[in-house]
């Protein structure tokens, strides 16, 4: 699947009720009370009528959260951004896109690159995480992911995976994948094997083209590509616990000449969720509203 730009914006709303629809749209936090929600997704109540017939209750449609800006900071409209997440009071982002992918430290409040590291012209990057002293990078095609220091950003090793590679993120225990299907995989930090995998499914219907990711109180954020659309997702079933729309952060000026909606961070101490996008102009601190 092309991650290129897209040059047309075309918005969608899907909804979610039994079934999953995709919408495309021209696109690639969380206030601590909306991220407590119980799951209220399921198959439906059976009733056995007298003639013997089972009547099946639709299922339960799949709580979707809208999204509340709390502030906008800038956001160098000319990363395309791949990957993203705040520690230590910055943001870390990894840019894609072949003969521009880098990673970076970004300061929060200006945007300003306060560290960048290219990485080699033939190689489209992908999603980081940071395990230890260490920022982990993958990339798209070549199947090949990168380690370095979280400091200098300085390379201390390199490894191969078996797929596409599209968003990573970490629990206590793993790191997690996606590349683009319906599975997310764990991975052991260490050595970068896989230790599992779980499919996602939204009423029982593969939720694929998984991206960024980020995990967030024990659920896992992932970006659905080409949608405005976050899944918020858990880890051991796969089954998604609600759905978070997106829409309408940037203007349609400032949507004209961007790309898709792309970068999910999260500010464990502050219980701040921002959210970017390939090529955007700003980063947004938003909060989530269940709709």
């Amino acid at each position: 699947m092309n991650k290129m730009p897209l040059t047309f914006p075309v918005y969608a709303l899907p909804l979610f009720a039994g079934a999953l629809i995709l919408g495309c749209t021209h696109a690639d936090s969380m206030d601590k009370k909306d991220s407590e929600i119980s799951s209220t997704t399921g198959d439906g109540v059976a009733a056995t009528t007298s003639a013997g017939s089972i009547n099946r209750q639709p299922p339960t449609a799949t709580p979707v959260y809208k999204v509340q800006v709390v502030h906008s900071y800038p956001h160098d409209p000319q990363a395309f951004t791949q990957g993203l997440l705040y520690q230590g009071g910055v943001l870390y982002e990894g840019t894609g896109l072949e003969g521009r992918s880098s990673i970076r430290k970004v300061d929060l409040e200006t945007g300003r690159v306060l560290k960048a590291k290219p990485i080699d012209n033939s190689i489209f990057g992908e999603g980081i995480t940071i395990w230890k002293n260490n920022l982990i990078e993958i990339t798209w095609k070549s199947k090949l992911g990168f380690v370095y220091d979280v400091e200098t950003f300085s390379r201390k090793k390199s490894f191969k995976y078996g797929t596409e590679g599209w968003g990573l993120t970490h629990d206590d225990a793993h790191l997690i994948m996606s590349d683009g299907s319906s599975k997310l995989y764990f991975w052991d930090p260490e050595t970068f094997k896989e230790t599992g995998s779980v499919e996602v499914k939204d009423q029982g219907i593969p939720v694929s083209m998984l991206n960024e990711l980020e995990v967030i109180k024990g659920e896992i954020y992932a970006n659905v590509w080409q949608t405005d659309r976050i899944a918020r997702i858990d880890p051991k079933s796969g089954e998604v616990k609600a759905w978070i729309d997106a829409s309408g952060l940037l203007t349609p000026e400032e949507r004209a000449n961007t790309d898709v909606l792309n970068g999910i961070a999260y500010d464990e101490k502050g219980g701040r969720l921002f959210l970017t996008g390939k090529l955007w102009p700003k980063l947004f601190e938003v909060k989530l509203i269940k709709s």
